[in-house]
């Protein structure tokens, strides 16, 4: 669901620039005063892992793909501020080193996919949490699919407000292939988090932060050469409803498409900018973390710390 420029210009990109950098603004203020802090490594590993998780597209019918946004799992392996810090940062690096989603949309797609999806689907998940105590996991599930609903909506007045396409047009499409790529981000949200809830893993803070960030680089470098190749949610959409333009790139972003120009084989060439892009998400979020050292000594939750 990375908007490129060609879809979205004008007015549209300064405001959902500054209104997600307003949000991740308030994310960071949250996420510096919070109690309960998760470490350098533990940040840093979900960072990779959404990033690889994002690499690897599965089908969800004919010609059409889907893959995880990750923002609800972040926010329940991190807490919902620093769920909120990851998914920019993702998204970030994804726009600046692979020319994944334009530079001049990038504010829309850090609101559409870190403050909506992590920030106000993880909000919604806590809420649906206490108020269900005994359905963790189903509530979590419930949540990861709204999110992307909701992104997927977001969507589609960005667009509409771009002048690409009438809202009324784009919104049921939008929310209609979104609500089946929805299933699968519920059902890797669920299938992560069930997997960190064994007793084994839970019984120490290192385990499950070194089972992520090895899932991390194995996924980029073994599993994302292997993804489906069709065109997204979004492309597929734009392509049938006949606003899907190329434009020319405002920057040569080094890995565009998530390959080594200098290498001939597709798969390789896959492979070996994933996993540097896993390794550049890993130390770029450790170094974020690094400056949570400076607060005050605060409990470390276990992981993932409120699923039973």
């Amino acid at each position: 669901m990375h908007i490129p420029s060609s879809m979205i210009d004008g007015a549209v990109c300064p405001v959902t620039a500054a209104v997600s950098m307003a949000g991740i603004a308030l994310a960071a203020t949250l996420a510096w005063k919070s109690a309960k802090k998760p470490t350098s490594l533990r940040f840093a590993a979900v960072s990779a892992l959404v990033f690889a998780g994002q690499m690897v597209n599965f089908p969800v019918q004919s010609g059409t793909s889907g893959h995880l946004l990750g923002g609800v799992l972040a926010a329940a392996l991190l807490g919902v501020p620093f769920g909120v810090l990851a998914i920019a940062l993702v998204i970030s690096l994804q726009c600046l080193v692979f020319a994944d989603g334009g530079f001049s949309a990038l504010g829309a797609n850090l609101l559409n996919m870190a403050v909506l999806g992590a920030g106000l689907g993880g909000w919604v998940w806590q809420r649906l949490a206490d108020a269900s105590p005994n359905c963790r996991l189903l509530t979590l599930g419930l949540a990861a699919w709204f999110s992307v609903l909701l992104a997927a909506f977001a969507c589609s007045v960005e667009l509409a407000a771009a002048g690409t396409i009438p809202f009324f047009q784009v919104a049921p499409v939008m929310v209609g292939i979104h609500a089946l790529i929805g299933l699968g981000e519920a059902g890797i949200t669920v299938a992560v988090m069930s997997l960190l809830a064994i007793p084994a893993l839970r019984a120490s803070e290192r385990r499950p932060v070194f089972l992520l960030g090895i899932s991390a680089f194995i996924i980029a470098l073994v599993v994302a050469p292997f993804a489906c190749r069709w065109p997204d949610g979004l492309e597929s959409v734009a392509g049938s409803l006949r606003f899907l333009h190329e434009s020319a790139p405002v920057f040569v972003a080094p890995l565009r498409d998530y390959s080594i120009p200098a290498l001939s084989s597709a798969m390789l060439s896959t492979a070996l900018a994933g996993g540097i892009g896993a390794i550049l998400t890993f130390g770029a979020a450790w170094g974020i973390a690094s400056s949570w050292r400076r607060c005050p000594a605060s409990k470390q939750p276990s992981m993932p710390h409120s699923i039973p």
